[in-house]
């Protein structure tokens, strides 16, 4: 049942390092895609304050998440919910702080946009949607391991690709969410994106 994702070791570290900033002290952070459940499972543990909520809409991820958890045995780690970021089922309960991490660059273009709409009413005033992945900057060619990713990702699906920044902003922005930081990463291109409900 237990899958693995070698990004997900490669970066889980450099990740809760810069979430100890973003994240409240106490609350519920909702993880949307949590895929294979090894970043919900360290994050928890790196945070035994929050109360962690993992979720993903693929069956075989959501059991992946299950036997992370089991094996894990966190207090603070909740069961896996099926939630699908462009279904305002996520919408139903309020969190602390909402991540994404490595979703919109594999998924269809209007998840970029609903998930800022889901955050925006999700979250408290001040809460923190933060977002993990590779990113482009607008009027910038591609290189290196972006450009890489994104020809195998279109290759895959036209439809998928690099997400420019700007571009999330942009859709950001008339939900009340302002940027709050931008964070590079270890990881070639990687971006941790912050906003905060206003």
């Amino acid at each position: 049942m237990k899958r693995t994702a070698a990004a997900a070791l490669r970066n889980r570290e450099a990740i809760a390092s810069a979430l100890r900033r973003v994240l409240p002290p106490r609350g519920l952070v909702l993880e949307l895609g949590s895929g294979t459940g090894e970043h919900a499972v360290y994050l928890a543990r790196a945070f035994p304050s929050l109360e962690w909520q993992p979720s993903d809409p693929d069956l075989e991820a959501r059991a992946s998440i299950r036997a992370w958890s089991a094996e894990a045995g966190l207090a603070n780690l909740l069961g896996p919910l099926n939630l699908d970021v462009r279904l305002p089922l996520w919408q139903a309960r309020a969190a602390d702080a909402v991540l994404c991490v490595n979703v919109l660059h594999v998924a269809p273009p209007d998840c970029a946009e609903a998930l800022v709409r889901g955050a925006a009413r999700v979250l408290p005033p001040g809460g923190p949607l933060a977002v993990y992945g590779p990113f482009r900057r607008r009027g910038e060619p591609l290189a290196g391991r972006l450009a890489r990713l994104d020809v195998q990702l279109r290759a895959h699906d036209p439809a998928l690709g690099v997400r420019e920044l700007e571009t999330l902003e942009e859709l950001a922005a008339p939900h009340v969410l302002a940027l709050a930081e931008v964070v590079a990463m270890p990881e070639e291109g990687d971006l941790l994106v912050v906003w905060r409900r206003g």
